[in-house]
């Protein structure tokens, strides 16, 4: 083996090893952004946590906010509402689970689903859990003493009492409770 043919393999080689190296960055760069066309947009990570001023909602009344696309209760319990919903047995209820995004599992006890100890704060998916329709707040046959609280789904009649849990009707499932907290005294963040 002489000394050019020596020269001749280590360049040969040199060749191999940068065309792997350059197709190998051309397969990145096409690949990236198919991967990257993944990830959520600027507008969905906007929306991923919200901020929602509580302070001037009353008692006994509640607001519908839009979050991640879809309607979420904000309600500030009556006593007599809280009072009506913790006097329920959770053993009798359609659905016995919590269904809180804020806790691990639990039953479908008012205490286990309201966001603070007390239990004058709400926060549930407005959503029917039989077919994804908007259920009306202050209705259906488990409306509070003093006439406020509970829902009604009056696409399919599901009742809802106030706590937001499945009584009667075809859903199957209890409104769900998302992840939320306080972010201060007048502000409760979703997400």
């Amino acid at each position: 083996m002489s000394h050019a043919e020596d020269h001749d393999g280590t360049r040969r080689d040199f060749l191999y090893y940068a065309t792997a190296g350059a197709g190998a960055v051309a397969a990145g760069a096409a690949v990236w952004p198919l991967v990257n066309q993944m990830n959520p947009s600027a507008d969905v990570q906007a929306l991923s946590s919200i901020l929602v001023p509580v302070d001037a909602i009353e008692v006994g009344s509640q607001i519908t906010v839009k979050w991640r696309g879809k309607p979420v209760f904000l309600r500030r319990r009556s006593e007599a509402e809280i009072e009506q919903a913790r006097s329920v047995d959770p053993t009798t209820l359609i659905d016995n689970h919590a269904r809180n995004g804020n806790i691990d599992g639990g039953d479908g006890a008012d205490q286990n689903r309201s966001l603070d100890e007390a239990g004058e704060w709400l926060v549930m998916m407005g959503v029917c859990t039989h077919l994804g329709c908007v259920p009306l707040n202050d209705a259906g046959d488990f409306v509070g003493p003093d006439g406020i609280g509970g829902w009604f789904c009056p696409c399919h009649g599901s009742h809802y009492d106030t706590s937001g849990r499945i009584r009667k009707g075809p859903a199957p499932e209890n409104l769900p409770v998302p992840v939320a907290s306080f972010h201060d005294d007048s502000t409760i963040q979703l997400g």
